[in-house]
């Protein structure tokens, strides 16, 4: 076998050091434990169960807590134990193998005198050689005692000698089951691990293992006196990878803090200990080239080696890496040509790099940035320009791409606007001007978002528009530069219309946008959808504003029909929101209330469906990202266990407007609540006003919205005998270029209800014939403040002229109905009215709609209180049996004419309380929290008047309700 020296006997040697000096004992002694060491009973565990294996190989980085590890295991073990530290000097064979058998001799195994040291002890002519039978004598004399032998060879990755590694293979291969080798090393030794791990003849305790967990972290800061909750030890953990020196050392420094717990939290990675440690240990012992690679890839966080390659403009990277990796020098192999650095060691490079090469890391991460835009990876690319400083190249990349929906919409939109907060006014190209209109439209900041989007599109209509970013960097559509440029200035125009009211406006940023797509390479278009969808939204938005309801169905239901994905979700959610607006308005209630709840859960549904595809949009090439823009890598605003987001404040006004019409008053003051805009009424404060940051409302504050509020509240005022409040809030002005026919006719009809109510029914006419536009709803309120001024026939006249059919709803429909029934009963004619009521009753059932029987006033108790009226209002809207008795009145009172029904979802509650469930079984059936369970709870107490869940089952049985 290579590197044995064939000889029939070997020379006597003394027990001294080959080179002639005594042995250094040292060497052959455990480690003894620091005062502060902590027995990891997980990994000594898994040392006990290595013992049948022949090889055990405990590999990790410098300071992982190694040597201490294997020490703590073999302390005080009973059967045979050798230890033997080697150094850089033990290269030659005849070294290492005078120091191997003197640590069997330290251990106390008796060795024959045969084994004495090796040939060069005796001052052989041919040094670095060991004969042969020397080696296969020692191998025999193992494999024939009774007890295995256990050698650990500590610092083994100082072993470089091939010679060396096979010599020690052919022993640990010949002695059997006599003896057990541990390595405890920073590399991988050179031996045939794999046919060890093939024949399961082998133990691996690595990095991953060796990691402290945030458990551990904690006890350990507590032996330095340093006792701090789990969270500050598991953020500690995270910032080391569980790194066992960095924690130790983290925790010395900690304890001269005045306060621990903030260092522990904040400490500077470059002025800690930690640093000198990891520059010492790590980065001072390689060769320059490796030295120059760490300290520029250190601007990156996930890396491949072609990025690393264009950071260094050398061609070495790979094999450099691969090194790294191999040495355990704190660079992790993620898999796919992909690497990166350990968070600490970056972080002091980075200082390193500062301090030995001011101004280059703004260079690095152009190049990066360069690199990545070429590659099609536009959320690094973006990161790296920000960090670069470099704002021109970084809106030109992100308009370039198409990509300035993703400001609005999809998981990454909080990321991108933070990414460009900090944006000076240095930076004017038109892409930058884009992005700031963007930004400020976002928040619904005209004034502000329409100066940047003008000063863009001059620039874009001048001689030489939008080029983008040129040369370095640019991606290879050279056509698709300027067209997606003015597109996105379309996606503005869009936008700023629907804020400001402006139909027309809208109409022709819309067939601009439709004559630009063609200009645009398909590619592009199919990966951000979320252009299109939000052109319809603002496009539906304002035909829903300028009343063309049909047009403003089609235009959002395209939206809310087609594929869904992540960065669609929010303008889906929009767009359901809106379509139940145009129910509500139109008179559906159950229409309008099916889709609000839709939108609720639309938002939810997609970014679940998304967390691990991304929707329809590819993966992004897995290379590299700057601390300023890791929040931007793919998926990373998609954790695990999505939480049902707020439905959007559209949806909510929806249901809210619903439930004032079916009398559940407190549930639609708690949905209005939580619409409330920055001027406390939903509305902006001014034309130029900005969205609350911090408000829960999901959508723009468009003219819509803003409108939509001010009825929703009127109306639920009014529900609750407000009259002169509802007349001041629906007053409140909204700001719009064009007046909007729905909400001026709806103003009106609850400004007219409001007089009507305090006793003023020539002004409420006044008011209804103002209305430029014929509305089924004005004109029936109109007959009903005729009636209020003793004229049924006129009343009915109106309602004969404008009858209230085809899209008009049950809302609109049951209304007329009444004021016909009213007529009727005025003119005498109680039959007819009794039935009108019934007619009324049946329509109404359908959608528990209450309120129209009580606007009417006391004239319709006499038919309610008839038993054919009271089997059809039974159970929703009169409290009794499906099949009424006579029961005794006290007072000659009849019976109260409407209960607060309950929502849908708390006689869902209720439903599953009559099954004995308890709150915790009905929150996890619900898939809700218990508390939301136990809000529903008191409110089904308080419309049912009971106190307890028996009671309120019995009641609800009592009322068929269940």
């Amino acid at each position: 076998m290579a590197g044995f020296e064939e000889s029939d006997s070997a020379p006597a040697a003394p027990p001294a050091d080959p080179r002639g000096d005594p042995f250094l004992r040292t060497r052959f002694a455990i480690p003894a434990r620091p005062a502060m060491f902590l027995r990891r009973d997980r990994l000594v565990r898994h040392l006990d169960r290595s013992c049948p294996a022949p090889l055990t190989m405990v590999n990790g980085a410098a300071g992982a807590g190694k040597t201490l590890l294997v020490a703590d295991w073999a302390t005080g073990r009973t059967e045979p134990l050798a230890w033997l530290t080697t150094e850089a000097t033990d290269q030659q064979p005849a070294m290492f193998w005078a120091y191997f058998l003197q640590a069997l001799r330290a251990s106390g195994m008796p060795l024959s005198a045969e084994l004495s040291c090796p040939a060069e002890a005796a001052g052989a002519a041919d040094a670095g050689r060991v004969n042969h039978p020397l080696l296969a004598r020692l191998a025999a004399e193992l494999s024939a005692r009774d007890l295995p032998v256990t050698v650990v060879l500590d610092q083994y990755d100082r072993v470089t000698d091939q010679v060396i590694a096979e010599q020690l293979e052919f022993v640990l291969h010949h002695a059997g089951a006599g003896l057990r080798l541990i390595l405890v090393t920073r590399t991988e030794p050179l031996l045939p691990l794999h046919r060890y791990r093939a024949a399961g003849d082998m133990t691996e305790i690595r990095d991953a293992e060796l990691a402290f967990t945030p458990q551990e972290a904690a006890v350990l800061l507590e032996t330095h006196g340093l006792h701090v909750p789990l969270h500050v030890a598991g953020a500690l953990v995270d910032r080391t990878r569980g790194w066992a020196a960095g924690l130790r050392l983290c925790a010395l420094a900690a304890k001269e803090s005045p306060n621990p717990e903030r260092y522990l939290k904040e400490f500077e990675a470059d002025r800690s200990t930690v640093a000198d440690f990891l520059l010492a240990e790590v980065l001072k012992r390689q060769t320059p080239e490796t030295q120059d690679l760490l300290l520029k890839v250190s601007v990156l966080d996930g890396f491949s080696p072609a990025l690393a390659n264009a950071l260094t403009e050398r061609a070495d990277a790979e094999p450099l890496l691969a090194g790294l990796c191999r040495e355990n020098a704190f660079v992790e192999d993620l898999g796919h040509s992909r690497y990166r650095l350990h968070p600490l060691f970056g972080e002091i490079l980075r200082a390193h790099l500062r301090m030995r090469s001011p101004g280059l890391e703004p260079a690095l991460h152009r190049r990066a940035a360069a690199w990545l835009r070429s590659c099609g990876s536009l959320a690094e690319t973006l990161g790296h320009g920000v960090a670069a400083g470099d704002w021109d190249f970084t809106a030109g990349a992100l308009v370039d791409d198409l990509a300035i929906g993703e400001l609005f919409t999809g998981p990454r939109s909080d990321d991108l606007a933070a990414l460009f907060a900090p944006m000076g006014p240095e930076a004017t190209s038109p892409a930058t001007d884009l992005v700031r209109a963007a930004r400020e439209l976002a928040r619904s900041d005209l004034e502000h978002g329409l100066t940047h989007l003008g000063r863009a599109r001059r620039s874009l209509e001048g001689p030489e528009g939008l080029e983008g970013p040129q040369g370095e960097g640019r991606p290879p559509d050279e056509a698709a530069g300027p067209a997606t440029a003015r597109l996105s200035c379309e996606l503005l125009e869009a936008l700023a219309a629907r804020l400001t009211g402006s139909p027309g406006r809208a109409e022709m940023a819309a067939r601009a946008a439709e004559r630009l797509r063609e200009e645009i390479p398909a590619h592009l278009l199919d990966r951000h959808p979320e252009v299109t969808a939000l052109l319809l939204t603002h496009l539906g938005s304002t035909r829903l504003w300028a009343g063309r309801f049909e047009d403003a169905r089609a235009a959002l239901s395209t939206v809310t029909d087609g594929p869904g994905t992540a960065v669609t979700a929010s303008a889906r959610e929009e767009c359901l929101g809106r379509l139940a607006l145009i129910d509500y308005l139109d008179g559906w209630l159950g229409r309008a209330e099916h889709k609000a709840l839709e939108a609720t859960t639309a938002a939810a549904t997609m970014a679940t469906a998304a967390a691990g595809t991304e929707g329809s949009r590819p993966a992004q090439p897995p290379d590299a990202m700057h601390p300023t823009g890791r929040a931007l890598a793919p998926g990373a605003a998609l954790p695990s266990g999505l939480a049902q987001p707020p439905p959007s404040g559209m949806a909510r006004l929806v249901l809210a407007a619903v439930a004032v019409e079916r009398g559940e008053l407190s549930h639609a003051q708690a949905l209005l609540d939580t619409t409330d805009g920055p001027d406390g009424r939903g509305g902006r404060a001014g034309r130029g006003g900005r969205r609350g940051q911090g408000g829960s409302d999901g959508d723009l504050l468009d003219p819509v919205t803003e409108a939509s509020r001010a009825i929703v509240a009127a109306r639920l005022l009014l529900a609750r005998g407000k009259p002169r409040a509802a007349l001041a809030a629906v007053e409140s002005a909204v700001r719009a270029d064009v007046v909007s026919p729905w909400a001026q006719g709806h103003a009106a009809l609850i400004a007219s209800a409001a007089h009507l109510a305090e006793g003023r029914p020539e002004t409420a006419v006044k008011l209804l014939q103002a209305v430029p536009d014929v509305q089924a709803a004005c004109v029936v309120g109109a007959a009903r403040a005729q009636l209020a001024m003793g004229r049924p026939d006129e009343a009915i006249d109106l309602l004969d002229r404008v009858r209230p059919e085809g899209r008009t709803g049950p809302a609109v429909t049951v209304r007329a109905t009444l004021v016909r029934a009213e007529a009727a009963a005025r003119t005498g004619d109680a039959a007819a009215s009794r039935g009108l009521v019934a007619q009324a009753l049946r329509e109404a059932r359908r959608e528990l709609l209450r309120r129209p029987f009580l606007e009417v006033g006391a004239w319709i108790r006499p038919s309610l209180d008839t038993a054919p009226l009271r089997v059809l209002a039974a159970g929703w809207l009169v409290p009794g049996a499906q099949r009424p008795v006579e029961p005794p009145r006290s007072e000659g009172r009849p019976p109260p004419m409407v209960v607060e029904e309950l929502s849908g979802r708390e006689r869902d509650v209720l439903q599953r309380l009559a099954r004995t469930m308890s709150t915790e079984e009905i929150a996890a059936d619900l898939y809700v929290s218990v508390n939301t369970v136990k809000t529903h709870l008191k409110s089904v107490y308080r419309k049912l008047a009971v106190n307890r869940r028996n009671e309120a089952v019995r009641r609800a049985r009592e009322l068929h309700l269940l």
